[in-house]
């Protein structure tokens, strides 16, 4: 990494709290989002690693993490990379420090032999020169399905740390929650959106799957995420959490939910960007659960 006047450049530091803290504060300051809510959540992805410029005054003035992302698409299992906590303080803008990090990111990945890299963004435009093209993802929406069987049913505290430690050994351990397209393991994004999404209900169906769940607007019940040792019915579901909807919308492909849904694509800022080989992208709809948004 070249060198800049009065600059660092350092990466996979997390463990300096110190530096830790700094880019918290970025990402604080830059997003308003204080990630060290995962200092009660179990703490963050231990295959995190940061790249990012400091001043001489210890602060991180430019960010973009890397982080282990298995997937399966189509059936296939790839190893795969995330990029997360991009950011730049806005004093900083214009001096190419993004593209040092993203540039050391990458050529970490590279080293690393991902087959595939992933981000979300709101400015697709910026990553087309690094390789990503755009992929939409689609809901799955239509009638709900009758006939289930009710389970036993908890709803789970992720002010308890009883059950924020079942969350992680289910997350763990969970099955895909598609085999058209999903993460393998995810387990602080899970948890981390979770606490930002005070209206998402998570629900213990007998002892091995959770429900990620909430009522829309319009009453239509909303399917986030299912994250266990097993993937019930979309009907069992319905019947064990009690949900009165007429409609339902699946956030993630349901082929292992034995319901199908039209296929409606995303309209919303977000854009999930590839960086992969065409022959391994997902053929049909997809989307990625709102619950393993990075």
């Amino acid at each position: 990494m070249p060198g800049r006047k009065d600059l660092s450049f350092r990466s996979g530091y997390f463990g300096d709290p110190a530096a830790s803290r700094a880019l918290a504060g970025l990402l604080q300051d830059v997003f308003g989002i204080d990630v060290t809510i995962m200092d009660r959540l179990g703490g963050p992805d231990p295959t995190g690693i940061p790249f990012s410029w400091f001043d001489a005054d210890g602060a991180c003035i430019a960010n973009i993490s890397t982080f282990s992302l298995p997937l399966v698409v189509d059936g296939v299992s790839l190893r795969a990379a995330g990029l997360q906590s991009g950011a730049v303080r806005p004093g900083h803008r214009g001096m190419g420090l993004y593209r040092d990090v993203m540039e050391a990111a990458l050529a970490h990945c590279d080293a690393e032999g991902f087959a595939a890299v992933a981000l979300l963004t709101d400015t697709p435009a910026l990553y087309g020169r690094y390789g990503f093209e755009p992929l939409v993802q689609h809901r799955f929406a239509g009638a709900a399905s009758g006939g289930g069987t009710t389970g036993p049913v908890r709803r789970l505290d992720l002010g308890s740390a009883a059950d924020i430690a079942l969350l992680r050994r289910l997350l763990d351990g969970r099955q895909p929650v598609s085999d058209r397209f999903a993460p393998v393991r995810q387990t602080g994004m899970f948890l981390f959106n979770a606490a930002l999404m005070p209206d998402v209900r998570l629900d213990l169906i007998g002892d091995d799957a959770v429900v990620a769940w909430r009522m829309a607007g319009d009453g239509a019940f909303d399917l986030l995420d299912v994250a266990g040792t097993r993937i019930p019915r979309l009907a069992d579901i319905l019947a064990s959490v009690q949900a009165a909807a007429a409609q339902v919308v699946v956030h993630f492909p349901p082929d292992r939910l034995e319901w199908q849904g039209e296929a409606l694509a995303d309209t919303g800022e977000m854009v999930l960007m590839l960086r992969m080989a065409k022959t391994l992208r997902p053929e049909g709809p997809f989307a990625l659960s709102p619950m393993a948004e990075f």
